[in-house]
């Protein structure tokens, strides 16, 4: 009698977990529908920038190529026409500047020229200058 009981027992136990598994299976997105943190900063990227803005060295657009900007004196590319404003701007690009610049262009550099195009989430900048970090590579 007693294995009868206990065979019951964990016959119902398996039960439970599997319909647990399942639960969670279907209530957690799939990892495949969720794009890694390179994807979603590339996303970043292509969404907010590209437009105007490369990655490969040499080549500008609208505005300045951003290959290894972290680290630049802003306004320094040699073949590109900034604003006096960034020219004279006076600081080297880091993670923090950036974010805000792109976030609030103004208030970093008052009369840039990239003043219309500002304004994306602070998370977006957060995510730009992740992939920018990463040498802008997904």
């Amino acid at each position: 009698m007693q294995s009868r009981l206990q065979t019951s027992r964990s016959s119902s136990l398996r039960t439970i977990a599997a319909a647990g598994a399942v639960t969670l299976l279907l209530s957690t997105p799939s990892l495949a529908q969720q794009p890694a943190g390179n994807e979603a900063a590339h996303q970043a990227f292509n969404n907010s920038c590209r437009t105007c803005h490369s990655v490969k060295e040499g080549d500008n657009r609208l505005g300045p190529n951003l290959n290894k900007i972290l680290g630049r004196k802003a306004g320094a590319l040699p073949d590109y026409n900034y604003s006096s404003a960034m020219k004279d701007a006076g600081f080297v690009w880091d993670q923090d500047k950036l974010a805000r610049f792109m976030v609030k262009p103004d208030e970093v550099v008052s009369g840039n020229k990239m003043q219309p195009y500002g304004g994306i989430s602070a998370e977006e900048a957060g995510k730009i200058v992740a992939y920018l970090q990463a040498g802008g590579t997904p």
